[in-house]
């Protein structure tokens, strides 16, 4: 196994506002019906992060990633994203992850636990975790985070809509784990100024986003989607186009 050593590619630069490469997968299974492009299979999975490991990075939960660089730590680190909380998670992500050593943040909407992905109108349906899979995955030593509490764009939610997407979804998750739930992930990647503002206000300590635009710091983290089309290369030039484009994000070392 490789070990843990500084990255040639500079993924884990710790500098005042440098920015964080923080990886977005979605489920983990057949992608033969996949309009949405977010299935990877595992044997994709399992050499995605054989590349990571072979350029001696290691994939860790959000939280431990900003615990480390908050540290003046992390250069060897890069977030690892699972949205939606896809049941498939169990039987076909934490294996991969344990072979290579790897922990991960799973963003789950625990008003729909046990339920589908109702919100792709295209399909097809997947299952998703129920609440003892969600404490499986905790108790394996993967972050739980919320994805909103019934994966609704926060953009477009009136005020009480938005406090139960935010608030209720994290008091139900820690309630499932019987454990601080300190991370947020924006169903769609959607997030505006009153969005950060009530994740923030419900006691988030960090928040992922996707492209967040002007909106900059630790409640709009950006992330790179990665898929089952990307090989090595592919993730080489997502990675430096990732570190090129994006701006420093602020409150973060």
């Amino acid at each position: 196994m490789p070990s843990s050593v500084e990255s040639p590619l500079g993924a884990g630069a710790t500098g005042p506002g440098s920015v964080p490469w923080i990886a977005m997968y979605h489920s983990v299974g057949d992608c033969a019906d996949d309009p949405y492009r977010v299935t990877v299979t595992p044997g994709r999975l399992d050499r995605q992060l054989r590349w990571l490991r072979g350029r001696g990075l290691r994939g860790v939960s959000v939280a431990e990633l900003l615990a480390a660089r908050a540290r003046g730590e992390g250069r060897a680190l890069v977030g690892l994203t699972f949205d939606d909380g896809y049941a498939d998670f169990l039987d076909n992500a934490l294996p991969v992850l344990a072979r290579w050593e790897c922990t991960a943040t799973l963003f789950v909407p625990p008003g729909r636990l046990g339920g589908d992905n109702a919100w792709d109108p295209l399909g097809p349906r997947k299952p998703l975790l129920t609440a003892a899979g969600v404490r499986h995955a905790a108790l394996a030593g993967v972050e739980i985070g919320s994805h909103g509490l019934t994966h609704v764009d926060l953009t477009r939610a009136d005020d009480t809509t938005l406090g139960a997407e935010t608030a209720e979804s994290r008091a139900l998750l820690e309630k499932v784990t019987g454990t601080p739930v300190t991370g947020f992930c924006y169903p769609y990647g959607a997030v505006d100024r009153r969005a950060v503002d009530a994740v923030r206000k419900a006691g988030y300590g960090y928040a992922c986003a996707i492209d967040p635009g002007a909106l900059s710091g630790p409640y709009t983290l950006p992330r790179v989607h990665v898929g089952q089309n990307d090989t090595a290369v592919r993730l080489f030039l997502k990675h430096r186009l990732h570190r090129l484009r994006r701006r420093p994000v602020e409150g973060l070392r």
